[in-house]
């Protein structure tokens, strides 16, 4: 798709441009990345050696700041924001915006008010116009916006960053997605030749009794259907 192959783009772009400068240079690398108006992932900055060293340093802010935009939310920023940098705009709507991605991955009926609490949005025409401009017209959901139930209906939602401990988790769901895959295989495998074993045998039937109205008399030596049965009684 043509966001996945931007994504793939951007994130060469800021990779190399982390691995070629270190200390505080990388904060302008980090800023960059999280206020690119079409990246939405960071674990491969993250993953870059020289981001990794910022840890346990004066410039370690722009570690945890990064980690946040990989994994966290807007209310998560808030709550440390007295330990991280300031956002700039740009910022700050993309971290609300990976917000919705967050909220989406355990939901898919988002009622306005979470949404307005999480996002600290003040009315429903400006959560709308949020979700419809800035994430759906973006192309990281697709839903239906329901004024009546007052709920954002997720159809489509992309993914995230995985958390620390979350590849275990998702292995295992995907195994059991594959088994029940391999299981619902066999039924329908098993279905169809139920089906063709069925067809070849009333085909035989046919075969042996085609007019289907015949009775055999051994004494006979010959065959006599019903009609002929009530001449002969006459």
């Amino acid at each position: 798709m043509e966001i996945e192959q931007k994504q793939e783009e951007h994130i060469a772009y800021f990779v190399k441009q982390a691995s070629n400068v270190n200390g505080a240079a990388l904060g302008d690398v980090v800023v960059g990345a999280t206020s690119h108006p079409s990246l939405f992932a960071f674990s491969e900055i993250l993953s870059v050696p020289n981001v990794l060293e910022l840890g346990g340093t004066e410039n370690s802010i722009f570690l945890d700041l990064l980690r946040i935009f990989a994994h966290g939310t807007w209310s998560e920023y808030k709550s440390t924001a007295d330990r991280l940098p300031q956002l700039v705009p740009d910022q700050a709507l993309k971290l609300k915006q990976l917000t919705v991605l967050t909220l989406a991955e355990t939901n898919k009926v988002l009622p306005y008010d979470t949404l307005m609490q999480e996002l600290d949005v003040a009315n429903v025409r400006e959560l709308e116009d949020f979700l419809i401009n800035d994430c759906m017209y973006v192309g990281i959901v697709r839903g239906k916006l329901d004024q009546l139930r007052r709920c954002f209906e997720v159809q489509f939602a992309a993914g995230r960053d995985l958390r620390p401990g979350q590849l275990g988790s998702m292995i295992q769901t995907l195994g059991n997605w594959l088994s029940t895959s391999e299981n619902i295989l066999v039924t329908i495998q098993e279905k169809i030749k139920w089906a063709d074993t069925t067809k070849v045998t009333n085909h035989k039937q046919a075969d042996i009794d085609p007019r289907g109205h015949e009775e055999i008399f051994p004494e006979h030596g010959g065959v006599i259907n019903y009609d002929d049965r009530s001449r002969l009684k006459r």
